[in-house]
């Protein structure tokens, strides 16, 4: 199992690509949030009209987040390129919190975990990008991974937990 070492690390510990080439291909998912603290003033305006001066603060990272899913192999050196069949990228105004969630499949021999978590960073990014105008204290209070399925490993999920 490939849990107990790091695997994009060779004999001599230089960073590498993982050869995924004698892998099955199987449909992958993977599912990742994030929360985005805006405050009160922010979100008030988020309710109110959907937007700050810079436009839809929502659909704007929703674009982004799709966007950014499809690039990650660009960003992040040891991934490989993916073919996605699916990316779904959701945000909501909770409060004081814009909540992302970003969701990616495809079918292939390595996972989209990194696609879900690059997905909804880039569009908690676009949140804060957006909306920084209004208030400088907004905060990425979290990135994480909420579920992946497929592969040798199968099904994987993070058990529920007070936050």
């Amino acid at each position: 199992m490939s849990g107990d070492r790091l695997t994009h690390m060779d004999e001599e510990k230089r960073a590498r690509m993982v050869d995924v080439s004698a892998k099955d291909e199987t449909v992958r998912t993977a599912r990742a949030e994030a929360v985005v603290h805006v405050g009160e003033k922010v979100a008030a305006l988020l309710r109110e009209t959907g937007g700050v001066a810079k436009g839809n603060v929502l659909e704007t990272a929703r674009l982004a987040g799709i966007q950014a899913a499809k690039k990650t192999a660009e960003l992040v050196p040891m991934c490989h390129p993916l073919l996605l069949d699916h990316v779904d990228v959701r945000g909501s105004l909770d409060g004081e919190e814009v909540r992302l969630s970003c969701t990616v499949r495809c079918t292939g021999r390595t996972g989209v975990e990194m696609e879900a978590m690059t997905g909804v960073s880039v569009a908690s990014l676009t949140v804060y990008d957006m909306c920084k105008s209004a208030g400088k204290g907004i905060v990425i209070e979290s990135v994480r991974l909420l579920e992946k399925t497929g592969g040798k490993s199968g099904t994987w999920k993070r058990e529920n937990e007070k936050r």
